[in-house]
């Protein structure tokens, strides 16, 4: 019976342990052959998530057989286990599902976490509806998620700056004003914590924080010494 065949009839199902999110990663797949060969194939990742994913290849290793995944954008290598093959009912290769030895929810690239992160979002802002949540947990949740949501769209403003040949540096004006902005609604957070006792000498990292804030203000004074009386 040929591999084709064993792979249609084997009982054998591929078992995902997670969700997979639709990306389009560039890699590189090597492997050995029974008879000793190197090969070499480029694939493209279409549906990964930490523990594998799904390959579009022009040929697929048999089941059980060890790759060396790389990822062309990253150079990251990752070693992996060829899973399973999915075949359309005429037989053709339309798949190789493969598990990567050693999870990463880094190897796959930034797409695959910005999908999988929005997805947990999502997940977080269902059970929050339906959930008891201190308001003041809620506040820096929306805080934090702001601040994100701001320096994505950032992240995004420079590459295309970048694509129109535009200066990108022109953004960095708009990053630090953001900074700012989000020190100092930090800083207000904490004096009401202050105020309400909720901070003392005590307090975990209260002493670093100290001597950054003091750092700070002795910086601070320098640039607004004309303004003093």
């Amino acid at each position: 019976m040929d591999q084709r065949a064993a792979e249609r009839s084997s009982p054998k199902k591929e078992q995902r342990r997670a969700v997979r999110f639709p990306v389009l990663v560039p890699v590189e797949a090597m492997w050995q052959e029974a008879d000793g060969r190197i090969v070499k194939e480029a694939a493209q990742a279409r549906e990964v998530n930490p523990q594998g994913g799904l390959l579009d290849m022009k040929t697929s290793p048999s089941v059980g057989s060890q790759l060396e995944l790389t990822n062309l954008l990253s150079g990251e290598t990752f070693r992996a286990r060829v899973v399973g093959a999915r075949r359309s009912k005429e037989g053709n290769l339309s798949g190789v599902a493969v598990e990567l030895l050693v999870p990463s929810e880094t190897f796959w690239g930034v797409n695959f976490q910005l999908k999988k992160t929005s997805a947990e979002l999502l997940r977080l802002e269902r059970a929050m509806q339906s959930a008891s949540v201190d308001p003041r947990i809620l506040r820096e949740f929306r805080e934090a998620v702001d601040y994100v949501r701001k320096t994505a769209w950032a992240v995004q403003e420079w590459h295309e700056r970048q694509l129109q040949d535009h200066d990108p540096q022109t953004l960095l004006p708009l990053l630090t004003a953001e900074r700012l902005r989000r020190a100092t609604q930090l800083s207000r957070t904490i004096l009401a914590d202050l105020a309400a006792h909720e901070v003392t000498r005590e307090t975990q990292g209260i002493e670093e924080f100290f001597r950054a804030v003091e750092s700070m203000h002795q910086r601070l004074l320098g640039l607004f010494r004309d303004l003093e009386p």
